[in-house]
């Protein structure tokens, strides 16, 4: 069967009863989920194939007093039974088409620079510019 990439929306919440392996971090959390599908800003795509979930991609529309509204690619995963059948290029770029169709000016994601894979998938997606170094400064409020 074909995978399809759809767009996670309060309808459509029953498609997150199978997911494949290590597509997310961790198991769906159903307060976390209600208040993701009912925020306009927040975006998910699936990546559906034999009624299951095995691949999504998720991301912010954010917007700052001095700039026009961009999108934010939050993260992106994939069943490693599933890599490198180009689903991760889908599903980001099904996030940067959204992220045009609303009016967004700019799309950006960080990886990790030893993100081989990762790096391969998102510069592959057309229209990206040069990948640029930056540092990631974290605040890790559990481990506090």
């Amino acid at each position: 069967m074909a995978v399809v990439v759809v767009r996670l929306s309060a309808e459509n919440t029953t498609l997150l009863n199978r997911i494949a392996d290590d597509v997310f971090d961790g198991p769906i959390d159903q307060q976390q989920l209600a208040a993701f599908v009912t925020d306009p800003r927040h975006l998910m795509m699936l990546a559906v194939e034999d009624d299951t979930v095995i691949g999504m991609a998720s991301g912010v529309e954010y917007f700052h007093p001095d700039k026009p509204p961009q999108m934010w690619i939050n993260e992106v995963g994939v069943a490693s039974a599933h890599r490198r059948r180009g689903i991760g290029r889908a599903l980001t770029a099904s996030l940067v088409q959204e992220a045009k169709t609303r009016g967004c000016v700019y799309a950006w994601l960080g990886t990790d620079q030893d993100n081989a894979a990762g790096q391969a998938c998102f510069g592959s997606v057309p229209g990206v510019d040069s990948p640029r170094p930056f540092l990631l400064f974290e605040w890790d409020f559990e481990s506090q």
